[in-house]
Order: structure tokens, then sequence, then C-alpha cells
């Protein structure tokens, strides 16, 4: 038995299938689950001693990579200092100050501890903003595992073919509104049909829990002038596209502000985070300032600020933000090419930081047709690439990422590794 089967093993005794979030068990793609010992730069070593290629990233947050020095000086100093206080510290003003300068929309914010907890006090603030009960969310889009977020997801939830939840209880269902991603007709019917009483549409602006899917160019647009014409809030989702598909998040790349933005993942650094922000009169509702109640012990953590801090600079320093989208473009690019020259029916995307494919021979727009691309291919070329060294999301509804660490030698790695694993999987 492998020291991973051994561990592995282990685990299934005392966590609910072994795993501690359901994709970590890699039942989608038929492999073995993953148990890393150390990570370092752009790798990740396994149990077995394995090194990969890693474009999973903590799926998302590490945008310098494994360990950067900068983090880890910077965790190391703090650590001195104690690791949690349960009361306001500088780092925390500091990171606040920083989200406020770069993301256009967000005047203030509010730190919490996942993106979870984020998108569940961003509805909240709005349905307490409007007076409304209902939100209208698009099928595919993951906003965490609240019980109103948990119709028509995407994620783990795709990944593993669960339809909705047990244990969501129908009559909060019931104030969950479904539309399609890009589908515009639909958002307005259902306006049409209960505007007065939809507080909030939510949205990631580019799916990345579904896989990668970008929004038509008169998607986001469209949402905001429909949110305005009936006085509900529009809500960007950007735990996963806040600092990967621009410095700003997808708000600064396509121009569309919203009234409330969540954040997580890159904001600290790989620690434990999320934050919601928005227009100051929003969010000065918010306890102690206003009426809307939300706490959290461990919000604001010091470890998690500093970690994040340290992130956003030195991705700014190094600039990030200008050579991350070139990385991506020239693994998107790439595959596509060796896809095409094998007559492999694979369609490509990326934005920012983030790349993302399904095997489907016409582009995706929306959840509907990334379910009906192969992921029995998906699963064979994800085996095909990890046996060669290259670590894709065990999903083919999840997006890739990019970071720093994955410099030129990595990624022309990374693309042999690729064209050979997909010869791989279209002859097994």
């Amino acid at each position: 038995m492998s020291e991973t089967q051994r561990l592995f093993e282990r685990a299934k005794r005392v966590a609910p299938g072994g795993v501690h979030s359901p994709v970590r068990a890699f039942r989608a793609v038929g492999e073995r689950p993953l148990i890393v010992r150390e990570a370092r730069g752009p790798y990740l070593i396994d149990a077995e001693g394995n090194r990969l290629i890693d474009y999973v990233l903590s799926w998302g947050p590490l945008l310098l990579g494994h360990a950067h020095p900068a983090v880890l000086g910077a965790l190391r100093e703090a650590l001195g200092r104690g690791t949690s206080y349960g009361f306001s510290c500088e780092a925390e003003l500091e990171l606040a100050e920083l989200i406020v300068e770069m993301v256009p929309s967000v005047e203030m914010v509010r730190f919490v501890n996942s993106g979870t907890e984020a998108t569940m006090a961003a509805v909240r603030l709005a349905r307490a903003a409007t007076g409304r009960d209902l939100i209208l969310k698009f099928e595919g889009c993951y906003h965490g595992h609240a019980d109103s977020f948990l119709v028509a997801a995407g994620s783990g939830v795709a990944t593993l073919s669960l339809p909705d939840s047990p244990g969501v209880p129908s009559a909060l269902a019931a104030l969950t509104l479904v539309c399609g991603f890009n589908d515009l007709d639909c958002v307005r019917e259902q306006f049409e049909r209960y505007g007065e009483r939809i507080a909030a549409v939510i949205v990631e602006p580019f799916i990345g829990n579904a896989g990668l899917i970008p929004p038509l160019p008169e998607f986001l647009p469209g949402l905001r002038e429909i949110t305005r014409e009936y006085g509900a809030l529009l809500i960007f989702d950007e735990v996963m596209t806040g600092f990967r598909v621009h410095s700003g998040g997808a708000q600064a790349l396509t121009g569309v502000m919203p009234d409330l933005t969540t954040l997580g993942k890159v904001i600290g650094g790989g620690l434990p985070v999320g934050a919601y922000g928005g227009r100051r009169e929003l969010m000065e509702l918010i306890a102690p300032a206003g009426p809307v109640y939300q706490a959290g012990t461990l919000s604001g953590n010091p470890l998690a600020m500093t970690a994040g801090l340290a992130t956003l600079k030195t991705a700014r320093a190094e600039g990030a933000f200008e050579i991350l989208p070139k990385k991506a473009s020239w693994l998107a690019d790439a595959l596509e090419a060796e896809a095409k020259s094998l007559g492999v029916p694979l369609s490509v995307t990326h934005a920012g930081s983030m790349w993302g494919f399904f095997f489907s021979p016409n582009s995706v727009s929306n959840f509907a047709q990334a379910k009906a691309s192969d992921v029995r291919t998906f699963a064979k070329f994800h085996r095909a690439a990890r046996e060669r060294g290259v670590l894709l999301p065990p999903s083919a509804f999840e997006a890739c990422f990019v970071s720093l660490a994955h410099d030129d030698a990595v990624i022309e790695e990374t693309v042999e590794k690729l064209a050979a694993a997909l010869r791989d999987a279209i002859q097994g």
C-alpha cells in the first residue's frame, strides 16, 4: 500500500469521505486523492515524493506561488507578535485601505473568514437595504455553501452531480431565483414577474466554479441596467476573480460597477479570509455603524491580513498583473493549438491569470453547455497530465491559475507535458 493510500484510509475513519472539501476526493477523474507533503514555488510534493507543477494553486489564492519569500518573511515577523488578537490591528487597516484603493466600486470593506461568509453577509445587507427577500443567481455560479446558494450551484456540487443539497429547506430555496449565465432575457422575465421583491442579483462576473466561462459583452452591462431600473442591488462575487482577471477585479476589466463586491482567496495570500465591500451608504448599515448585524471572532486575523498585504504589495512591485495574463495566454494558446493539430474538439479561454478549457467543439457561454462537454476525455487528460507531473483541477468544472513562480521554463515544460498528455488521452 502506498503512503497516500495508507494516509487516506486513516482519513476515511475520521473525516467524511476522507477529505474536508468534496472535490479533494478526486472522484470526478477516477484518481487517488492527492495528499501534499510540502509546496514550493510552482510545485507541490505529494506523500510519495512526486513533484507536480501546480495549476490549482490552492484554488486561486497563491498569486505569487507557494511559500513565496515575501509572504513567509512577513508571516514570520507577524508570528512573533501573536497569532490572534480578537481586536483590531494595523495590518487589518492597511489591507482595507489597499482594497479600497484597488477595487473601483469599494468605498468601505468588512473582513470575514471565508468566501461563503462574505456572500452570506452581502446578501443579508442587500435584503436589509432594499427591504426585499428574493435573490437572483445564475446556474453554475458557486457562492459558497450557505443554504440560499445551493440552488443550481457549480463547483463541487456540479463535480459530484448533486442537484441541490439535502438539508436546504424548500422555503429558503424558494427565495432564490435562477437564470442561465449570459441569459439576459431570463433576467428580464424574472424582474418583470418578481421585480418588486428582488433584493439583489449575485453573479460571478467570470464564472470560475463551472470551469472558466466569460461573460458575453452585453451581459454584465445588462445586469447593471436591469437592477438599476428595478431598484435592486448588483453583487459581484469576486472571491475568485478579484486580483485574478485584473488588479481591480472583473469590475475594473469590464467597467461595470456593482453595488457590493465579495472578495477572498488572494487577499489572504493562502490563509483563510473573506471580505465584502461597496458603497459607503450601504456599508454603513453594518453594525456597529448601523443595524445589520454581522460579527466574527477571527475576522481580520493578523496573520491572514499580513499574508494578504504581502501578496498584493509584492504582486504590484513585481509586475504580476502585467506578466501573469501573458503566461495564461501562452498556456491556453499552446493547448488550443495542440488540440487543433490532433483534431480534438477543445474550447479554451483565459482571463488575466485564470485559464480553462472544455472538451467541446463550441465555445462555452453557460453551465448547460459546460455540462454537455466531454468529461470522460477530461478525466483521461487529467490522469495523463498528472502522470507526467502536471496538476490540473480534478474537475472539468473548475478554473486553472498561474502564478509568478511559473517562470518561462516551467511554462515551456508544461506545454510539452500537456501536449503529450493530450495525445495519451485521445489514444487511451
